[in-house]
């Protein structure tokens, strides 16, 4: 190996071909740098594998000569990569690159679930991405770093920053019906995070299990298993979670979703909503309330937090995941006095709170009425699709009994046992690249009636796209229906899915709502 371009000067050499192109571009460098560019030139051609495991590199008299640098900086370079790992030498058996380097991958890999290939995608979770106000929140964003002081931008309070608890505070007692003390405001990575802070709480107070909706979202079980708690599966009756279960059951906790019960559509009874309660002061209970989606709310008024009716006794969580997008991971848990201090201090070893930017942009957004604005927009998006969903099942699926569509982001569709069995009708509705979730992917028994019950989702698809999948499906399932897939109609905003691990034939299946 020679400057020259001659033969090398032995055979190793030559297994250093790949690397000269990288070296050469590191003895050009200033001289006050040249040391820092071939340290790093070096360091990449071995973690990238271009430098392979075992090779030995040529001598530092050698090497210097051929870069044209001194000997002295190519010592350094040795002997600084050898400290590292890198390399390893002896006395008098030369430089080699060390066996214990792990080539690093050459890309990242996008592990976001996302419906790929799908041309229809009805499975619930997903509001319209389309709809996120981009130009009221870079606004937002401009405003916030502008009058932020330097000195907000340290370590924040783990329970969020005190403007956003104060304007979620008045928000979700204006909109919900939440007694929202803003010192009893926890701002989470949504309610996913929530979810596993009271696990974590719970299970820290000696709690073995939490009770759990039957059906129910199938996100629960996996959020509390990570912090080590079991749980029971609960069933509903028409009025909400059905009483002598959850009392023979011998949960201290369980998780509700009362406003918009996920994913029936029933709203909880008033007299359900008490008699939950008094199970909770009986036995020393914590309730859970996951309000997901209590905001879109169609035929009236939404139907108001059941923490309202006693603070001290249910954890209220949401986010604005369904509102403005999953991918802001912003959330909020709202804590019995009880709680509260336990919660915080989980969360302060979690994660030292959340990103400030990002917190004082929604107080901001919030505040000045952009989220009020963004929620009667969706309010009207969705209410249309909705209402084009029902109009879809109605000409291509009659007889189809729908349920849940006074509120929320899907419906339940019962098709008529004609169409079945469930599971010919969902390979055929993958087949034609058509994504579905089926009743039982959340927990429940098939249906005793034969019928075929899924759960349709809307929020992010146009009306026009749900009459083509509708039709799409129909033509499909029909005997002897197998259409091959057709290009892909994403709707307004070709949205990610969320994959929690469960499949229906032919097709990864999302969680129902976004944790």
């Amino acid at each position: 190996m020679t400057s020259s371009g001659t033969n090398p000067r032995h055979a190793s050499a030559e297994t250093l071909a790949p690397a000269w192109e990288l070296l050469v571009p590191a003895a050009a460098a200033s001289a006050r740098g040249r040391g820092r560019a071939l340290r790093s030139a070096l360091r990449d051609a071995v973690r990238s594998g271009r430098l392979a495991a075992s090779t030995r590199l040529p001598s530092s008299r050698e090497l210097a000569a051929d870069l044209g640098v001194s000997r002295g900086l190519v010592t350094e370079a040795y002997e600084q990569l050898t400290a590292e790992g890198y390399l390893r030498s002896g006395r008098g058996a030369g430089t080699w690159v060390s066996d214990g380097v792990r080539a690093a991958e050459r890309s990242a890999r996008d592990r976001a679930p996302r419906a790929r290939g799908v041309r229809y995608d009805f499975r619930p979770g997903t509001p319209d991405l389309s709809l996120f106000p981009r130009g009221a929140w870079s606004a937002a964003q401009r405003t916030v770093s502008g009058r932020l002081p330097h000195d907000a931008l340290g370590y924040p309070d783990p329970r969020g920053l005190p403007e956003l608890r104060e304007a979620l505070a008045g928000l979700l007692a204006r909109r919900r019906g939440v007694v929202a003390d803003p010192e009893r405001v926890v701002v989470c990575s949504g309610v996913a995070q929530a979810t596993t802070l009271l696990g974590f709480v719970l299970r820290d107070g000696g709690a073995a299990s939490v009770g759990v909706e039957d059906p129910g979202s199938p996100e629960h079980a996996a959020l509390f298993a990570a912090t080590g708690l079991s749980t029971v599966p609960l069933p509903l009756d028409e009025d909400g979670l059905a009483p002598g279960p959850l009392e023979r059951s011998g949960v201290r906790a369980v998780v509700t979703t009362p406003a918009h019960q996920f994913p029936t559509g029933i709203a909880y009874s008033a007299r359900r909503r008490g008699e939950l309660l008094d199970w909770a002061r009986r036995t020393d209970g914590v309730i859970m309330e996951d309000d997901y989606d209590g905001d879109f709310r169609y035929d009236r008024e939404p139907v108001g937090a059941l923490q309202g009716l006693d603070p001290e006794r249910v954890v209220y969580t949401g986010s604005v995941s369904k509102s403005l997008a999953p991918g802001l991971r912003l959330g909020w848990l709202v804590a019995p006095a009880a709680l509260t201090e336990r919660i915080v201090a989980r969360k302060r070893t979690m994660d030292l709170g959340n990103p400030v930017l990002d917190q004082a942009v929604l107080a901001d957004f919030v505040v000045r009425g952009g989220y009020d604005r963004q929620l009667r927009r969706c309010q009207r998006a969705y209410r249309e699709r909705r209402d084009a969903m029902a109009a879809a099942l109605d000409e291509h699926f009659p007889g189809t009994a729908v349920s849940g569509i006074a509120a929320g982001l899907h419906v339940i569709a019962r098709l008529p046992a004609r169409y079945g069995p469930e599971d010919v009708f969902l390979a055929r509705a993958a087949s034609a690249g058509i994504a579905l979730r089926p009743l039982r992917d959340c927990g429940t028994a098939g249906s005793e009636d034969g019928s075929l019950p899924l759960v349709l989702g809307y929020a992010h698809l146009a009306p026009a796209s749900i009459a083509r999948g509708a039709a799409a499906l129909a033509a499909a399932v029909r005997p002897g229906g197998r259409p091959g897939p057709g290009p892909v109609d994403p709707g307004p905003a070709d949205p990610p899915g969320r994959d929690d691990g469960r499949r229906s034939p032919g097709v990864g299946a999302p969680a129902a709502a976004e944790r």
